[in-house]
């Protein structure tokens, strides 16, 4: 392999019927600072079966050339068609630099491209940069059940890949208008011995902690059912939504949905209380990137404090009633 022979940086530009997921802007926006500091172009790939009409999307989201692989048998997703499409665009145009969104389908594919190409991948990166001698891409990641953060290197294969959780970049402003090289590439696929035959969604409630401005959270120290419905309380007056960190989903005061970190939702809201929350890094994993950060908690010395903004140090079941209470006079 010579890693000469590579230079970009392709996003996979992943969609839903039709539809861009927000994770593909959020790591183009990603994608330009870390061309800018390489000198080398930004391109999206995006797979489907009518997916050409992405890409002045993609375009006014920074990407300078999008490639597109159309076809009937990339209509729903597949493993082996995606990785068939994928690795065939990645051989034929070498990327020294791959980022794919970190959701059940880039998970999935991501790893089975990689392997196909006999290179690295760095999965689940919460910050990314460059070394701009090396020609290297720092991907940072919790390691050791979240106990430390590490940074990888894939020094000696090409592409470098690694997959990003939503919500942890940031989409650039969109450039309305601007235009970009199209290109449109051929694949031939192999006998693909997996047919999906029907897909069925499951209706349940959404809840859309990635999106969300303002997060109330409880955690440990909520002590009870009580006192995390008073997480829920603050949560409702401010307009927000709730979170809460693993202990608080694994005492069953609430469900799975609500969590943020390293093993639930990565988050970045305006706002972001942490009610009873210890600071153990796998929680600041999912919510460190918040603009403001305000901790309650009665303990003066829990990690948390030295992250956010604005601490409280007291009990939360007296803090969170007078919170609401002067919210009422607003």
């Amino acid at each position: 392999m010579a890693l000469t022979d590579y230079k970009g940086i392709m996003v996979y530009a992943e969609q839903r019927e039709g539809e861009l997921q927000n994770v593909a802007l959020e790591l183009l926006g990603e994608g330009k600072k870390l061309a800018a500091k390489l000198g080398v172009e930004l391109s999206a790939l995006v797979l489907g079966k009518d997916v050409k009409k992405l890409s002045d999307k993609l375009f006014e989201y920074g990407a300078e050339k999008v490639y597109f692989v159309e076809d009937k048998i990339l209509d729903k997703y597949s493993t082996e068609a995606y990785t068939d499409a994928f690795t065939a665009v990645i051989e034929a145009k070498k990327p020294e630099i791959v980022m794919i969104g970190a959701t059940t389908i880039g998970r999935d594919l991501a790893p089975r491209v990689s392997a196909r190409l006999k290179t690295g991948l760095t999965a689940d990166c919460t910050s990314l940069d460059i070394d701009t001698e090396k020609r290297l891409i720092l991907q940072t990641r919790p390691a050791f059940g979240g106990n430390v953060m590490a940074t990888i290197i894939c020094p000696n294969h090409r592409p470098q890949m690694s997959t990003v959780r939503p919500g942890v970049m940031e989409k650039s402003a969109p450039e309305k208008g601007k235009k970009g090289v199209l290109e449109e590439v051929k694949v031939t696929f192999s006998d693909i011995k997996a047919k999906v035959v029907k897909i069925v969604k499951e209706a349940k409630k959404q809840v859309s902690l990635g999106d969300a401005k303002i997060i109330v959270s409880g955690g440990r120290g909520s002590g009870s059912q009580k006192g995390f419905n008073l997480v829920k309380e603050l949560a409702k007056a401010l307009g927000g939504e709730v979170g809460a960190s693993r202990a608080a989903v694994e005492a069953g005061y609430v469900g799975k949905e609500h969590q943020v970190g390293q093993t639930g939702q990565t988050v970045k809201p305006e706002l972001y209380i942490a009610c009873g929350i210890s600071g153990a890094i796998q929680h600041l994993a999912g919510m460190q990137n918040a603009r403001t950060i305000i901790a309650i908690n009665k303990d003066p010395n829990a990690a948390i404090f030295k992250l956010c903004d604005f601490g409280i140090v007291g009990d939360l079941n007296e803090v969170i009633p007078a919170f609401i209470e002067e919210l009422k006079k607003a």
